[in-house]
Order: structure tokens, then sequence, then C-alpha cells
């Protein structure tokens, strides 16, 4: 089938698309913006057995058909982390990062971020509008995990514009290198300094930590706390803004989730499944021939994971298109599947139920302050989100 994908009216609405695709071409090979070709699976159980699929590699130039297309013009240094590499190096990262990332230090900071929520709420009381994008979304997460990680607060606006040009468009790669080079300079400076004088933070908890005599190198490290920085905020960002234009756009779940604030942990749920943050998993490449169905992706081929479309599909979810507060066994695919499973996801989720709590108590009356069509979402082949979010706050 012929489809449409990468034009800002597939953006602003994937969805339809996404449906076809499942219907007629559920593995469906089509080409970036770049140039780059790759194989898009879109079934929920075609997904979920591809992110568990040891046949596709995360590792750069797994193969040799593959290493002109995984390069994607960021510096080496910063490509050396979880999602980069497969067992046995994804194997010992992950165990070496999981000791200091841990389910305890996350809601340790529980206090620390309804504190953070609380100021951010506070600064757009008494307006009479805001952008929640850009006045919320985006404040909560980077000030989150820049904490968590030890990022000075006068960095963070540097920290911000690079990471933005990185996940930005998908149409083009212009200023990436720049921005990869530069956020590798300021890393590296960083972890020399908390190498020199440790806090008590998550870099110097990675810098510091050891399995059995091993520890991360200077690589590994840089890449490691490029990643969590990336990939700490992003997805946070997005799932933040998603949520609440979905409470805004479906009125009766916005007042129900007002008069009844339990119900906030199962709707950061259906936020992620329905409009989930993260529109394609990170690219994998297959390493052997590997069969969905009828369509066989060779080896060497570039592999992207839808997670939009397998998150509304019909064999797995019922009328996948509802906001559904009520939605049983929910088991999205907006973190992932396997050995590559957010390790983020418990930080994410927490923040989330904080932004909810907090926005909803606060202003129970915000509405959006332009017709939902007339939102802008971001382009690229990543990151699924609103651009901004104008809303009237009383």
């Amino acid at each position: 089938m012929t489809t449409t994908l990468f034009t800002q009216e597939f953006w602003n609405n994937p969805f339809p698309v996404y449906a076809a695709l499942r219907e007629q071409a559920p593995v469906h090979r089509l080409t970036l913006p770049t140039g780059s070709e790759i194989w898009l699976v879109t079934r929920y159980a075609d997904a979920k057995a591809a992110l568990g699929d040891p046949r596709f590699s995360k590792r750069q130039g797994a193969t040799d058909n593959a290493k002109a297309v995984t390069d994607n013009n960021v510096s080496s240094p910063l490509t050396r982390h979880l999602l980069a590499n497969d067992p046995p190096d994804h194997t010992r990262l992950r165990r070496l990062v999981a000791k200091v990332f841990t389910a305890r230090r996350v809601e340790e900071l529980r206090p620390r971020i309804e504190q953070l929520s609380a100021a951010l709420v506070d600064g757009m009381r008494g307006r009479p509008s805001a952008d929640l994008v850009e006045d919320y979304a985006v404040q909560l997460p980077i000030q989150v995990i820049c904490e968590l990680l030890g990022v000075p607060l006068a960095d963070q606006a540097d920290f911000r514009r690079w990471t933005s040009v990185m996940v930005g468009g998908s149409a083009s790669t212009a200023g990436v290198p720049e921005a990869a080079a530069a956020f590798l300079g300021y890393l590296m400076k960083l972890i020399a300094t908390k190498r020199a004088d440790p806090a008590d933070d998550l870099l110097s908890g990675l810098i510091a930590t050891r399995d059995e005599g091993d520890r991360l190198s200077e690589d590994e490290l840089t890449s490691m706390v490029f990643l969590l920085l990336l990939a700490g905020h992003e997805t946070t960002v997005n799932l933040i803004g998603n949520g609440m234009y979905t409470l805004l756009t479906h009125p009766d779940d916005h007042k129900r989730l007002i008069a009844d604030p339990t119900l906030i942990p199962a709707a950061v749920e259906e936020f992620l499944r329905l409009e989930s943050p993260v529109e394609t998993a990170t690219f994998r490449t297959a390493v052997e021939p590997v069969t969905f169905g009828e369509v066989t992706i060779p080896r060497g081929a570039l592999v992207g994971i839808s997670l939009l479309g397998p998150n509304r599909d019909p064999d797995r979810f019922p009328d996948p298109d509802r906001f559904d507060l009520s939605r049983p066994e929910n088991q999205h695919l907006a973190f992932g599947h396997g050995i590559h499973y957010c390790l983020g996801a418990p930080l994410a989720r927490l923040e989330a139920q904080v932004a909810f709590t907090d926005l909803l108590s606060a202003f129970p009356s915000m509405r959006l302050a332009v017709p939902a069509e007339e939102l802008v979402w971001r382009p690229g082949v990543l990151i699924h989100g609103t651009t901004a979010l104008p809303v009237d706050l009383a």
C-alpha cells in the first residue's frame, strides 16, 4: 500500500494511517525523510514479539548492510548506552545502572517532586492562561532529572536546547552534530567535576558504583548520563502534555478525575496507551531474516517498531480509540517490552501522578484555549506530543 507518513498532517493525527497499516500492511517498508529505508512493525502482537526478539539488534552497525543507515551524526561516545547494546554488554550496563537507579531511590524523590510541581503551579496561579507544555510539562521533568543527576540549575537551559535539537524533526539532521558535540563536551566537564567533588546525586553514584570489581568506563559513563538526561525528561514531557490534552478533550472523564483523584494512576496508564509519548522505539537491525506473516524482513534491514499503532490495536484493546479509565489489563507498550523496557518508567509514572494531582486540584476549570484541531504536534519519528498546549486557567 502507499501511505504518506512524515507530514504535518500525519503527525497531527497519525492514528488513521496506523489503522490502515495494521489492516493492509502490518509490516511496511518505507523511506525516512533522511533517505534511510526501514521496515515498520505496527500490530501489537508483532511489536511485542519484535521488542523481545534477539534477532533484532540494538548495536549500531550490527551488520555490514546496516552501517550506512545507522549513522545518525551523533558522537560515538554518546551511543554506548543501554539502548545501543545487546547482551552481554547490555546486561552488564543495566546491572551497573540499576544498582543506583532503584525503585526505593525513585520513591524517595516524591516529596521533592511535589515541591517542584507546587512551585510551578504557584507560578501559574492568578494568570488567565498558560502554555501547559512550556510552563509546566517541560519544566517539571527537566528539573527532576537534573536534580537527580546533579546538573546545576544554571545549565538546564543549555541542556534543554541541545536535547530539543537532537530529538526534533525527522526531516533533517541539521544542527544535530553540533548539539551532540556541545552536549558531549558539557558532560565530560560535569563528570570530571563530580569525580573530583562527589555529591549525593545519581551521577556521583554512577561514578562510584561497582559490581564485583566492574565499573562503567569513561565513555560508558558519559553515554549513560546522556541517555538518562535525554530519555529522562522527553518521555515525561509528552506524557504530561498528552495526558492533559486527552482530559481537556474528554470533559466527562476530566470531571471524574477531579472528583476522584484515586483514579489518577489508572488514568496515567490510559494516557500512555492512547497517546503514547514515544511514537516509535529506537531502531533495531535484523541480524538474520525475520518473518511476520507473509512478510520477511531481510538481514541487515533497519527496523522501526511502532508504539502508537500497537497501543490502539483492536485485536489487543477493545474499542481502542476510546479513553477508558476502567480498561482492564492495560498492558500497553509505551515503555517498551523485554530487556530494553524503560528503566525510568517508575520515575515517569511518579512525576505524571504528581503532575495530574496538582494540575487538576489547582485548575479545575482549565480548558483548551484553541480548538483541538488547531494544535500542532511535534514532527519526528520518535516523539509524539504537542509543540504547545494553550489553556485558559479559569
